[in-house]
């Protein structure tokens, strides 16, 4: 099987790919995988520690070949709101739950959740949904993963999911 001798970033190669590898966000924080391309390219990922792969990212391999990661469409909403002053609020909300969140001209994208939809409805975003790649934004401290409250599991009604609890999270930690 042919390695990964190194990580390409979206916009600083050139020409048609080899072959691409199509995954969603948690698929492209990798360390170490066997990764299958659509057009049947296997090769293997093998990081000293775990990276956040971007849509247009190329991995060039031993051979100079070049597969591009494509990020896969994912169930999202866009919301966007009256004033910058409305969107920012928002958005330190959705930071405050540490949920992974695209920036995009005037908008924010995150993942579908109707909590989190419910709270942003009542801080008086306005949503689209919408089916897309999903390429939030790295972490503050340089880790390229957000690690949070993204989950995709039923509330159900017994469960309030109130985040206005304390917590403090050290970010001395490692994500690999």
């Amino acid at each position: 099987m042919i390695r990964v001798a190194e990580i390409l970033p979206a916009g600083s190669w050139e020409g048609a790919p080899a072959d691409s590898v199509v995954l969603d966000r948690e698929d492209r924080h990798r360390r170490r995988a066997v990764l299958d391309g659509a057009g049947g390219t296997r090769v293997l990922l093998d990081l000293p520690k775990a990276r956040q792969l971007h849509h247009g990212d190329g991995l060039r391999l031993e051979d100079g070949r070049i597969v591009a990661i494509l990020a896969a469409a994912e169930d999202l909403v866009e919301i966007e709101a009256e004033t910058t002053d409305a969107l920012i609020r928002i958005a330190w909300h959705l930071g405050n739950r540490h949920l992974p969140t695209q920036l995009v001209p005037g908008a924010l994208r995150i993942r579908r959740d109707h909590v989190i939809e419910d709270m942003v409805a009542r801080l008086g975003g306005r949503m689209t949904p919408l089916t897309a790649p999903f390429d939030p934004e790295g972490g503050a401290y340089g880790h390229g993963h957000v690690q949070g409250h993204d989950h995709p599991h039923d509330h159900g009604p017994s469960h309030g999911h109130d985040h206005a609890h304390s917590h403090h999270h050290g970010h001395a930690h490692d994500h690999d």
